[in-house]
């Protein structure tokens, strides 16, 4: 649950996006404020210091349009003229240009540590060598498929299913992906958060959901076929003969498309009773019959567990179909497939391209590959992420920003807590539960308490490709060792350089990495307005999760419960579905509206959160002598608004906005910003709009919750 898109969070996931032109690690050189951009030059550098831009920024806007027809064209549209999508990215955004920033930034740090010092302690040595490996793209052309004989061997070698447990086990923790058939790892149990038990994820697939197995239309028959094309073309780097590759990829096709047969949709893995089945071992055994559990987990190093969830049973039991129906060959080639395609952008250049080719550039419309030290440096940030955060924090977090961030947190909170106790739809009952979760979110900000400890994991400085299959390794083995223990509820999902927030529902915890909290996000240079509609906007939305569709259903201890009585809950409906309604509307892309069931989450934590940041700007300036006055041209009212509305200001692809429609729980940029303003009447009386506009919504048609 977040404010900006996140590619998948998974560190191995972050090995395949490396290649793929993943929108939330987008990189490109930054112009001064208010001069336009180009495409980033080929010879950009590593940046000494991250550089400044303004949370309101006056040349981004497009004065000559009008904020009651369009504000999210008026506050973004210079943005975008300046601002054209370089072409290694599917999509580029203010989130993205600063990560962009934020990366090289790192650049410079990895690289100085990259060099041999004796000095440097045993996380820079980690950091340095396995970036110093990463960019040694000649090594990694020399070994060519080397790194993967090892399992490629073991596939080939396979020939009895009851050997499949244990090769699946080396090719979790060497990929820790998904896309091997499943994922296993451990999770809060459901029904009580302070246990960590094991889950069991559905997975399998290559393409980015389901649909894309079945869709119809021309556009969908088209990207199967190149997809099986590039399936064989990998088929081919590994010294298959042609007509066997095509045949082999036409076979993993069907494959795939009977694993997508059983799996859920995206809208229902929103659900999380549809995601919550407990098992005990011998209930997990008799859904698979065929597939020995207990060798698997055996295998991996783990002690076979009594206790399992298991988040989509139907998957599970196809699975097991498709393991003793279809012959063993058929496997062999969807294992090498998955292996080499998980693992490319760690191999030849070839493989990298090739990767690219299908991924980025057909999938996503993307044109060029990144460049290798944008790569290198997600895979560290992937891998070695808390070791590269403490370098990031610091040189760029202070106290102060803590303390203002807080401060700003709890302002919201107020406003939340009173924005429940005023609701004439909610009863007394849910009020009191509502309040006791509210009270009980732990905000975490900037940095983790602890940092992770490293020590197990080993880098060489000449193994690029085994220092990724190792740190892959030591995340599962991380992971899985959590089962039983006590929960660590001061861990952190992501790493404090991360252009990003989150809610985590059964934490119960809002967390705001150090690298959101920089300019132009959180502005300490400015005055209080931009920075309550970016920043505040980014707090009230995380909060506001703990409360929406989905969050709503985990009570404050993070258990999921119905805390609400039956009237209630339909109340919520019935106005969460005013927001699903109006969202629906929104083109994406040709004639591809918005999923708004999918988006649903999101968009309620855009609007709720506005408000609530509305409310608590207007706390902050309540007692100031003198009041804010006019800047820019704007009154303090309007610059909230602007601020608010360039925190996204971005655009896409066409082809990842159809990916985006397929995948992506956000809704584009420009709704993200419309279609919460178009809601709050304090929009339409700050830029004096008159009835008949496109922004101006007659108060009955209002959506509001919170």
């Amino acid at each position: 649950m977040t404010r900006h898109p996140l590619a998948r969070t998974t560190a191995a996931a972050l090995v395949a996006a490396a290649s793929l032109g993943a929108a939330a690690f987008a990189q490109a050189a930054t112009p001064a404020p208010g001069t336009a951009a180009s495409a980033p030059a080929a010879t950009e550098g590593p940046l000494d210091q991250l550089p400044y831009t303004p949370s309101l920024d006056t040349a981004a806007m497009d004065r000559n349009a009008d904020p009651c027809d369009d504000l999210y064209q008026y506050a973004c549209g210079g943005w975008m003229a300046a601002n054209p999508i370089p072409p290694d990215q599917a999509r580029w955004s203010v989130y993205a240009k600063m990560a962009n920033e934020n990366q090289r930034y790192l650049w410079g740090i990895l690289d100085k540590l990259s060099a041999a010092d004796p000095s440097r302690t045993a996380n820079q040595a980690r950091m340095g060598d396995y970036f110093a490996a990463c960019m040694d793209e000649s090594a990694a052309d020399r070994h060519a498929l080397a790194p993967l004989r090892p399992l490629l061997s073991r596939i080939e070698a396979l020939k009895d299913r009851r050997e499949l447990p244990a090769l699946l086990a080396a090719l979790h923790l060497a990929t820790n992906n998904e896309r091997v058939l499943f994922h296993f790892t451990s999770g809060q149990d459901m029904a009580d958060s302070t246990r960590v038990i094991a889950f069991a994820y559905a997975g399998g697939l290559s393409l980015p959901d389901r649909e894309y197995y079945f869709k119809s239309d021309e556009k969908s028959r088209t990207l199967r076929d190149q997809f099986i094309a590039h399936v064989a073309r990998s088929f081919e780097l590994l010294g298959d003969a042609p007509d066997a590759a095509r045949t082999q990829a036409r076979q993993v096709m069907a494959l795939e498309t009977a694993l997508a047969r059983a799996s859920l949709s995206r809208v229902d893995k929103r659900d999380p009773y549809k995601g919550f089945h407990p098992m005990k071992a011998a209930a997990l055994q008799a859904l698979t019959p065929g597939f020995d559990w207990t060798a698997y987990q055996r295998a991996l190093g783990l002690d076979p567990q009594a206790a399992y969830n298991v988040t989509e049973p139907a998957f599970f039991k196809a699975m097991a179909k498709e393991l003793r129906q279809r012959d063993l060959a058929q496997w062999r080639n969807y294992l090498r497939w998955q292996l080499v395609s998980s693992q490319a952008p760690t191999l030849s250049s070839a493989a990298v391209q090739a990767n690219f080719e299908f991924f980025g550039q057909t999938l996503q419309g993307v044109p060029q590959l990144k460049a290798r030290w944008k790569r290198c440096v997600e895979l560290v940030d992937a891998q070695l992420g808390e070791a590269l955060g403490q370098e990031f924090v610091a040189r760029n977090f202070s106290p102060d920003l803590k303390d203002k961030t807080l401060k700003m947190t709890k302002q919201i909170e107020d406003a939340m807590a009173a924005r429940i106790q005023s609701l004439s739809w909610m009863s007394e009952t849910t009020k009191q539960r509502a309040q006791e979760k509210l009270h009980a979110i732990v905000n975490k900000v900037g940095y983790p308490d602890r940092w992770r400890d490293y020590g197990a994991l080993t880098v060489a400085r000449d193994d690029f490709a085994g220092n990724v299959m190792r740190g892959n390794a030591f995340e599962l083995k991380r992971q899985l060792a959590k089962i039983g223990k006590p929960l660590d509820r001061g861990e952190w999902g992501m790493t404090p350089q991360t252009v990003n927030a989150y809610y985590d529902a059964q934490m119960n915890d809002i967390n705001f990495p150090a690298g959101v909290l920089q300019p132009p996000l959180f502005d300490p240079k400015l005055d209080d307005a931009p920075n309550y509609g970016n920043t505040g906007g980014t707090i009230g939305h995380e909060l506001i999760h703990g409360f929406d569709d989905e969050g709503r259903q985990f009570d404050a201890k993070g258990n999921l419960r119905d805390w609400w009585t039956k009237k209630d809950g339909k109340a919520f409906e019935q106005r969460a579905a005013c927001v699903t309604k109006q969202y629906a509307q929104y083109v994406v892309v040709d004639d591809i509206r918005i999923n708004s069931k999918l988006t649903l989450g999101e968009d309620l934590a855009d609007l709720g959160g506005l408000v609530l940041a509305h409310a608590a700007w207007k706390a902050q300036i309540a007692d100031m002598s003198p009041k804010p006055a006019d800047r820019d041209g704007l009154t303090p009212e309007q610059r909230f608004f602007v601020g608010f509305a360039q925190w996204d200001c971005s655009h896409a692809r066409p082809e990842y906005a159809r990916v985006h429609a397929l995948t992506d729980p956000h809704s584009p940029g420009r709704y993200r910003i419309n279609g919460v303003a178009v809601n709050m009447p304090e929009f339409e009386q700050a830029f004096h709009c008159k009835p008949g506009q496109k922004m101006v919504k007659p108060d009955a048609e209002r959506c509001r919750i919170w």
